[in-house]
């Protein structure tokens, strides 16, 4: 007997969803952009041959999924919109929030992307995009001197990679990575994993990030991949620590 399961079949999807994947799909065929006017009810009815209803509730799916957006008023009507990255990570960040996320499952990706993005980047950022990576670690220049201000010392960290990823010339790159350094954040607020204070993680997270900036301003790109392989690696170990840390003390409680 084969070990090889069989695919899951899929489910059937509703009418309005399969409407809303058609409207998609005609908006790719058109090459719309964001901000292009989309046809009205009565059109869209003839157009995909489906009731009022129906086509009302494709639109509604399309606009909670960020992809149309409705202005009322002269000139109002049904516009074709870009999602954000913010609120693509924000739907994203819904699949995960019943999911038991460890500190070792977000790490295993980071040391898997972050020290490539490094790379590609050493030599190619101007001296703005190296300034507002400075002013970021500039934030936390001395260790925390209270709670609030360890806990949004943590997230400023974070925050630097965010923005390193957002200058990725591949876009998918960008946004995962971008993705991981806002549910690390989440996961460090909501689970206070900036408790207790840690100068180890803060001394040596910054130290690393000081010497990332410098190759990236020089160019070097094996020193950066290095830098932040080392990184990521001191980082987790740290931050597993600390979660380590929260938990027994959880316990004991």
């Amino acid at each position: 007997m084969s070990d090889i399961l069989p695919f899951e079949k899929p489910r059937r999807r509703s009418r309005p969803v399969r409407v809303a994947d058609a409207i998609k799909d005609w908006v790719v065929e058109q090459r719309l952009s964001a901000g292009d006017r989309l046809p009205g009810e009565t059109e869209m009815i003839e157009r995909f041959g489906m009731s009022k209803g129906t086509i009302r509730e494709a639109m509604r799916i399309l606009e909670a999924q960020g992809l149309i957006e409705t202005r009322t008023g002269p000139g109002g009507g049904s516009f074709v919109k870009e999602p954000s990255a913010e609120r693509a990570r924000a739907l994203l960040g819904n699949y995960f929030y019943f999911k038991t996320l460890t500190i070792a499952d977000i790490y295993a990706l980071r040391r898997a992307l972050e020290p490539d993005l490094a790379a590609s980047l050493a030599g190619r950022l101007d001296a703005e995009a190296l300034e507002g990576l400075r002013e970021i670690v500039d934030s936390y220049a001395r260790p925390a001197a209270s709670m609030e201000e360890e806990r949004d010392q943590h997230v400023a960290s974070l925050a630097f990679h965010a923005r390193l990823a957002a200058h990725a010339e591949n876009p998918l790159l960008g946004f995962m990575i971008g993705f991981m350094a806002q549910i690390l954040s989440d996961l460090t607020v909501d689970r206070r994993l900036y408790t207790p204070p840690n100068p180890e993680l803060w001394e040596r997270g910054r130290g690393y990030q000081m010497r990332l900036l410098e190759a990236l301003r020089d160019g070097d790109a094996e020193t950066a991949r290095a830098t932040m392989r080392a990184h990521m690696e001191t980082a987790q170990t740290l931050m597993m620590d600390q979660e380590a840390e929260v938990l027994s003390r959880f316990m004991a409680e």
